[in-house]
Order: C-alpha cells, then structure tokens, then sequence
C-alpha cells in the first residue's frame, strides 16, 4: 500500500501523466482566422451570423471549394456530379439564368429527374436576411424543426432533396473524406480532419454569407459618386411613389439598400391557389394564401425567370403584369394599392423609364468578383470545368 501521505502526490504526477500523453491530431486545438465582414455604407448593421459559427479566413476558403464540388452530390461519374453552383450561377445573380445550359428557361430539375418545386432564388446579401429563406420561409430561427432553422440546414437539404442532388449525406460525407486535401483544411478550420455534414453546411453557409452586393450604378449614386441620366431618375422616382409603380412597399425605399423586405406578399398573381408550399403552408394562415417572399431587385436584369414559378421569362413581362393584369383575390396583399384598376397603368414612356431605374443596380463587381467564382483547382489538384455532361465537373 502507498502511503497516505502521498496518495495527493501520486494524483497529481497521474494528472500531468494525462495531459502530456500525444493528442488525436484529429482533436487539435484550431484558432481559424477571423474575418471581419466588411459592411458596406447604407446598409444594416444587424447581421444573421450565428454565434456558433463565426465567419473566418479558412472557413469561407473551405466552403467556396465546396460549394463548386460535385462530389458534393456523393456521386463518382462526371455526368452525375451536382454542386450548389450547378443552379447557382454568379453571372446570373447565383441563379440559374434563362441561358443555362442545362435547365432550359432557367427551370431547375434534380439529379433524379424531379422538378424543383419554385424557381431557383438568388443568393446574395442573405447575410443581412432575418426574415427566413426559401420562397415560403420555411427555413426560419422559430422553426419547431431545429434542424430547418439556418442558412447552413439548406446545405444538407439540397444535398438529399429529390429535386437537387437526390443523394445521401453519409455518401456525401465519404467523398470529401477521402479527397485529398480536404481533411487538412477541416483541420484548419474546425479542428478535425473528420468531415462532417455539419461542417460542410458551416463553411458553405460561411462562403455564402460573403456574397455581397453594393457596387451598382445606383450604390454610387447613392454614395454620391455617380449620377443617375433624367430617365433613371424618373424611373427611381416611379419606383418610389404609390402614384408610380408603387414598387417600394414591398422591395425597399431609397434607405433600404436590401432592395427587398425579405418577407412574403401574395402580390395578384392569381385567384386561385393549389400550391402547398406557399407561405401559409408555414404561418398557418389562411391570409397567407399564395403569398411568396419579395425577392431583391438587386442584379433583376441578369436574372429570371421571374416570380416563384418562372412564369415571365423577361422584366419587360414582369412591368407589364404589375401596370395591367394583377388579379383581386380575397388573399391578394393590401399594399397591392391598385389591383381594382389591374396594376399600376404605366404608360410604355414610365415602362422604359422604370427599366432603365432597375437597370441601375446591376453590380458587374459582385457578378464577376473571382472571390466568389469557382476556384481554378481544388484540393486535390482537380482542375474545375463550368459545365461538363449534364452538371458542374471537376477533371
């Protein structure tokens, strides 16, 4: 038997035994570099970044070779590979664009075939977005579901959704694993070289929360750095009062650089509604009857196809719906102030001038930034192909 007396000195030599044994390299302590969000003049202060997952220098690194990896899909052949940049093109707003080579008219279709349910929505500026994602907001911080709550549970999501890339996690999981390169860059940003699916969805949701947009025409103008010709100024000027094309209710004043509200208005597009994924479907409330979110006007032009089922291929078919063919419903939102008379009655002189205001906030910046563009090699050395077979390859 030891003695009693050093029964404290033996814990303590065991103690020091303990904590000097060699640690799980897969368990080291990791200090990723924090990156400060740089926010642009006129915008909110007040940012949807969760404490738990903090924006840093090798996670927004990590999550942009993620998001343009096929392998992502869990898939092996070229023809079968799907990535989050698939849909989401960065010339087209991060969408699809009616020009894709793929989904014709900008319709989207998963890997199994399946049509997706609304057309494909921009990623841009969602940093700023408190409001809930998707079209009816399901994705939302009071979501009974805890796992359909954030940014980053679109990421897992889109990765088992029949009409996205219709796989599994745990075969997504295995893909990154065993790609070279990418357990070490796990390491350094989250302090395991285990690659799991929640960290895919923090550095993916990381490298989206960085996609901004703030340099158009109308940022300089605002900035006073640029000014705007007599018929884009008539066109602000149309977009910002009830007597124009009352535009601003539901997409932003002048001091809303957002150019959405980010929440959900049945704007008069029908009378009757069948969709089961309209915003009632998460409210609960019949008033909600085909209302969707006010998407942003942000880089309008290069996107499409418009409203939440890609029914007007064109902006000039956009104008035209709201100067004459809204319809009355018992759902139809209030602000939509000029539905007895069919829209706002723009004549064809206000259509150009209210185009040419909206064209002002094309971002060339933002759409061609190479920070945000696929990266020109992966990993594992793997060089990146914008469209190869049916989805986005790497060779």
């Amino acid at each position: 038997m030891y003695p009693k007396r050093l029964l404290p000195l033996y814990f303590l030599i065991f103690i020091l035994l303990l904590s000097c044994r060699d640690k799980d390299p897969d368990e080291k302590p990791h200090k990723p570099t924090p990156y400060t969000l740089e926010i642009p003049r006129f915008f909110p202060t007040l940012l949807n970044i969760p404490a738990d997952n903090p924006l840093t220098v090798e996670g927004i690194e990590l999550g942009r070779y993620l998001f343009y990896d096929g392998r992502l899909s869990g898939r092996t052949h070229h023809d079968s590979l799907m990535s989050c940049g698939s849909c989401h093109v960065q010339s087209r707003n991060f969408e699809p664009g009616i020009d894709h080579p793929v989904f014709e008219g900008g319709i989207t279709f998963g890997l199994s075939g399946v049509r997706t349910p609304h057309v494909t929505l921009p990623l841009i500026n969602l940093v700023w977005n408190q409001n809930g994602y998707l079209w009816n907001g399901m994705i939302h911080a009071s979501n009974p579901d805890e796992t359909r709550r954030r940014l980053e549970d679109l990421v897992w999501m889109g990765v088992v959704a029949p009409h996205e890339m219709s796989g599994d996690t745990n075969r997504s999981k295995a893909q990154i694993q065993q790609t070279p390169g990418y357990p070490d860059l796990f390491l350094k940003t989250f302090g395991s070289k285990v690659v799991t699916m929640e960290n895919i969805s923090k550095a993916i949701a990381q490298f989206v929360r960085t996609l901004i947009s703030a340099n158009s025409k109308f940022d300089r103008y605002m900035r006073g750095d640029e000014q705007l010709t007599q018929q884009e100024l008539n066109g602000f000027i149309l977009f910002t009062t009830e007597e124009g094309a009352d535009c601003f209710h539901c997409h932003g004043s002048s001091g809303n650089p957002l150019f959405t509200t980010n929440l959900f208005y049945n704007n008069g597009k029908d009378t009757e509604f069948t969709d089961t994924r309209d915003r009632s479907a998460i409210s609960g409330e019949e008033t909600d009857r085909g209302a969707y979110k006010a998407t942003t006007l942000r880089n309008i032009t290069v996107g499409g196809p418009y409203m939440h089922d890609g029914r007007f291929q064109t902006l000039d078919e956009v104008i035209d719906f709201y100067s004459h063919h809204v319809k009355m419903s018992l759902y139809v939102n209030p602000l939509m102030h000029h539905v007895a008379e069919s829209g706002v009655q723009l004549t064809p002189v206000e259509k150009s001038e209210l185009k040419a205001f909206l064209m002002t906030l094309r971002d060339d910046e933002f759409l061609n930034n190479p920070k945000f563009g696929p990266p020109a090699v992966f990993p594992d050395g793997k060089v990146y192909s914008e469209v190869s077979g049916r989805f986005a390859d790497i060779r």
